[in-house]
């Protein structure tokens, strides 16, 4: 059933600005409601169409009045972050994923008027490690979790949810646990990682990664908000890339490095800080199965790993540090040296 009240969170971010403004070109939708601390960018917020902007937190209990008063009937979770990175904002990170969703539940919880939950949640949830699966399916338990870090967060946040399905069996509840998203216009940890011109490695790993293009993102949560799937479902792009093949398609050239000094070295290199379950990520991997999200959320990804990794490196315009050319002629003249 076609929603008519929406409430989307972390609508100052690229992830819930868009969403937003998908639901609110759709007619069926009466009213679409964005919230967040900040507004997003001013040709963000121009593009959001007729949906409104609500300055508000969701940290603090008056969204509850927010919810009530514009007799909200689904509300699409989308503001948990792993950005911006760095131990200085890790607190108010954690506070906005955590403590934020709690408070949003529990305004959810006295609504009678809410029907409808869908949950923007992450692959992350599952860990990274050698004890972690090749392939990650939605009834696995977390492993190799951090003792800190968004993963950390995010298993916290789908406790929360599934805790509110429980006291609130009348409503509809969709978990959407995205992989990496990757492509030219989200800013994240990973997109700033594979822009570095010399990107640190742990040395003796090279992890699998996969990837999920914005785009499909968005058209997974607009589905789960406009028709009926309840249940947890993984999403991301077909197959996978290692993080070597990666650096390589990038044109960057990969420095191995022991693991204790990865963090600083991504610091020093251009400002890009790593959580321990970042550094997990990127000794691991992690792939995910997304036959639950084929068959019965009834979606498809149009962009693969490879092709949403490829978008990201056109969109950004990123040239190889150094000349293939000069590659090439370097690797030649080790050979020789060596015969």
């Amino acid at each position: 059933m076609t929603p008519k009240v929406v409430l989307v969170t972390g609508a100052g971010g690229y992830v819930g600005a868009h969403l937003a403004a998908r639901l609110a070109a759709n007619p069926d939708i009466e009213r679409v409601l964005g919230v967040d601390t900040a507004p997003p960018a001013r040709d963000l917020l121009r593009s959001m169409g007729r949906a409104e902007f609500v300055r508000a937190d969701i940290r603090n209990p008056l969204i509850a009045k927010v919810i009530s008063s514009a007799r909200v009937d689904t509300v699409v979770h989308a503001a948990t972050t792993a950005s911006p990175a760095g131990p200085k904002s890790r607190t108010v990170i954690k506070e906005m994923n955590v403590i934020g969703t709690m408070q949003l539940l529990a305004a959810c919880q006295r609504s009678p008027q809410v029907s409808k939950l869908v949950v923007k949640s992450s692959a992350a949830v599952y860990g990274a490690g050698a004890r972690v699966p090749a392939v990650c399916t939605e009834d696995m338990a977390p492993k190799g979790l951090s003792s800190s870090g968004y993963a950390k967060d995010a298993v916290e946040v789908e406790g929360y949810v599934r805790g509110f399905a429980r006291r609130r069996s009348d409503v509809r509840v969709t978990t959407v646990r995205l992989t990496n998203l990757i492509g030219p216009n989200v800013d994240t940890v990973l997109t700033r990682y594979f822009a570095l011109p010399l990107v640190p490695t742990v040395l003796g790993y090279d992890a699998r990664v996969q990837l999920l293009h914005p785009e499909d993102a968005l058209a997974v949560l607009e589905r789960a908000t406009t028709d009926d799937h309840p249940g947890v479902f993984n999403v991301g792009g077909d197959g996978v890339l290692t993080l070597s093949q990666a650096i390589r398609r990038a044109g960057r050239v990969a420095v191995p490095m022991p693991r204790a000094a990865l963090p600083t070295a991504a610091r020093v290199l251009r400002g890009v800080d790593f959580s321990g379950d970042q550094i997990q990520f990127l000794n691991y991997g992690r792939v995910v199965d997304t036959t639950r999200l084929k068959k019965d959320f009834g979606f498809t990804p149009r962009w693969s790993t490879q092709q949403a990794f490829d978008d990201y490196i056109h969109g950004r315009g990123l040239r190889p540090v150094l000349d293939a050319s000069r590659l090439t002629s370097l690797e030649n003249r080790i050979r020789r040296s060596d015969g």
